[in-house]
C-alpha cells in the first residue's frame, strides 16, 4: 500500500514537528483534505510550508500554509 505523508517546514526549509500530528494517507486526495482542515492550525504552531510525498518521491512543494490565509 501506498503511503503519502506531508512534511512540514519553516519558511528557509527547515522541517519542524506539526503542531497537529498526521496520520499516513493511503491517498492522495485523503492527505490534500486533511491539510485543508488543519492547515491553519499548523501554520499558528509554527510550520510555514508544507510538503507532500509518496513513499520517498516529493510529489509537490513547497506549498505556503500562508497563502490559505491570504486567499
Amino acid at each position: 500500500m501506498t503511503a503519502w505523508t506531508w512534511r512540514f517546514e519553516k519558511a528557509d526549509g527547515t522541517e519542524v514537528q506539526p503542531a497537529v500530528q498526521p496520520e499516513e494517507f493511503t491517498t492522495q486526495g485523503d492527505a490534500e483534505s486533511w491539510i485543508g482542515e488543519h492547515w491553519k492550525a499548523l501554520l499558528e504552531g509554527g510550520a510555514d510550508q508544507v510538503r507532500l510525498f509518496e513513499e520517498n518521491t516529493e510529489i509537490y512543494g513547497p506549498m505556503s500554509l500562508r497563502a490559505a490565509m491570504e486567499a
